[in-house]
């Protein structure tokens, strides 16, 4: 593919909100994949070139996070090698299962979680007393269960790790933020891997994107540090709303082309 300026003026901006947005509540994908197809980037290429962009930015929102002490290794360890054992069973369950299932199912489960978090004022801000071998065991679990849609579908993966760490595993929201933040690290890397493996990339596009990326991630990132719990629960319900949008899109436009 031939890029133009036009490529990039497209691109970059739409990149920096995503990073901003994912950094923040997960959910960068809805905005930053989209940018690339609007560019005239062929699907194979959009997805290697977007998860080189976002990875950038998710290496910046990691490190910043763990800088600053959201991330809990104890808990994070554990649940990344969860994720990425479930997210090796979803890839493989796209083979066998149509995934219009899990939207129409997603279609439900969407405004019931949105109404879930609305009804929680705010994240928690501090541990619930579980023990910390129990809760390290509840956040693994969680992991490979959203690991496992991540690799079957994979829209809002990072948004429902931070809700179900807080309100399962009962780990503060600024935790569970920055450890959703290294568990869909370590997916994102998987799959970068692969696309650079079979050439699906286009390194200059997703290396200017992704220092837009960068920067997105670092300002979202920061905003979560300076104003804490508030700010997510605005953030996951945009991302909610959004996610809910593009799976009815998805499901209408597919039955009308029938």
């Amino acid at each position: 593919m031939e890029l133009t300026l036009t490529s990039f003026l497209i691109v970059c901006p739409l990149v920096f909100l995503a990073g901003f947005v994912d950094s923040i509540a997960g959910g960068g994908g809805l905005i930053s994949l989209p940018a690339y197809l609007i560019a005239g980037v062929p699907m194979h290429f959009a997805l290697g070139t977007n998860k080189l962009s976002s990875t950038m930015g998710a290496i910046t929102a990691s490190a910043r996070y763990y800088k600053n002490g959201f991330v809990d290794l104890f808990l994070c360890v554990p649940s990344i090698a969860a994720a990425l054992a479930g997210s090796a069973l979803g890839t493989s369950l796209t083979l066998l299962v149509n995934e219009r299932y899990l939207q129409w199912l997603l279609l439900i489960i969407l405004p019931v979680t949105a109404f879930y978090v609305m009804r929680n004022k705010e994240f928690r801000e501090k541990d619930a007393p579980f023990s910390r071998p129990k809760t390290a065991l509840i956040a693994a679990l969680v992991s490979f269960v959203i690991g496992g849609y991540d690799g079957f579908f994979g829209p809002g993966t990072g948004t429902f790790l931070i809700l179900l760490y807080t309100g399962l595993a009962r780990i503060n929201a600024r935790t569970a933020t920055g450890n959703a933040k290294l568990v869909n690290l370590a997916s994102n890397l998987s799959a970068l891997v692969v696309f650079l493996l079979h050439g699906r990339a286009l390194l200059p596009l997703g290396l200017c994107a992704g220092a837009f990326s960068i920067a997105g991630s670092w300002l979202g990132s920061g905003l979560v540090i300076r104003r804490g719990a508030g700010v997510l629960r605005l953030f996951i319900l945009g991302v909610l709303a959004l996610l809910l949008v593009k799976i009815a899109y998805d499901l209408f436009t597919m039955n009308g082309a029938r």
